[in-house]
């Protein structure tokens, strides 16, 4: 079953000491390409987030953020260092005898003293944790939603691929009365021109001129690359870059049928053909 990879997921989760949110979204891209995004007191967690990424996706460009918000109490709560207080006090008095006419010293500035305000110790291994479990949880959203949307990609390509299908079987079916008219048409030419020839020699010159124009080997191989995307896109394996080479084959083919058609019905169903692979490439683009 192909995959999308144009996805977004988006997971949170509350604890006491704060909300955790993870956000992924994915584009398409030739190969895997991620990104993140961390709080610097997570950003060492990126190389196991990265392998975890890595071996649940093949393909796209992965954008993955998170963030973390404390909880209110912790932010709010201030713990002054009474320790640190005493120094500083003892320190200013100093100064100001020294200098008895030095301003005095604002309070907001004491605060940015370090060590005077004693920030509330939060359990990194727990925060850790949770923030994997979330990625996790974050990522499996993700790739179910590529699913979907490949399930649906799926029956896009299934329905032009009947209509390829249908218009083939057109082709063939008209093939040997195009050919008969044309080898007719040669007779009726070379009678109206009257042209003493040998009727081996015009026998030989119909049959030239309808080998050039034979293109049931075309159509075979379309019949046989039809076949091959249809059980493509049964596997449960990463397939874009195999039916996008299939698209091309599928297109060559359409385009050895435009240049052989001798009639102008031939050349429309040939441009059919190649809208149809267009189509069905256009969506061939979105699937990992």
């Amino acid at each position: 079953m192909p995959s999308s990879m144009t996805a977004f997921a988006r997971q949170q989760c509350d604890h006491e000491w704060g909300t955790l949110v993870w956000e992924i979204r994915s584009v398409n891209h030739r190969y895997l390409e991620p990104s993140f995004r961390l709080p610097d007191s997570l950003r060492h967690l990126e190389g196991v987030l990265r392998e975890k990424m890595r071996s649940a996706l093949q393909r796209g460009k992965v954008e993955a953020q998170l963030k973390f918000h404390g909880s209110a109490e912790l932010n709010t709560t201030i713990s002054i260092n009474d320790d640190v207080l005493t120094q500083l006090q003892s320190t200013v008095t100093h100064i100001t005898g020294r200098l008895p006419g030095c301003a005095p010293l604002n309070p907001l500035e004491i605060l940015r003293w370090p060590g005077l305000i004693i920030e509330r110790e939060q359990d990194t291994k727990i925060i850790e944790e949770k923030a994997l479990q979330l990625f996790k949880a974050t990522l499996d959203s993700l790739i179910q939603h590529r699913e979907r949307e490949g399930a649906q990609l799926k029956l896009h390509i299934e329905d032009r691929l009947q209509a390829v299908s249908a218009t083939v079987a057109s082709i063939r079916n008209d093939l040997p009365r195009i050919l008969a008219a044309q080898a007719e048409r040669i007779r009726v030419q070379f009678a109206d021109l009257q042209l003493q020839v040998e009727p081996t020699r015009l026998e030989q010159e119909i049959v030239l001129v309808t080998q050039k124009a034979d293109i049931h080997e075309e159509v075979d191989r379309l019949d046989t690359h039809v076949k091959e995307v249809l059980h493509t896109l049964n596997q449960n394996v990463s397939v874009g870059r195999r039916l996008d080479f299939l698209m091309q084959e599928l297109n060559r083919e359409a385009n050895t049928i435009c240049s052989k058609a001798i009639v102008t019905s031939t050349t429309f169903d040939a441009v059919a053909l190649k809208v149809l692979i267009e189509q069905m490439r256009e969506q061939i683009q979105n699937i990992e």
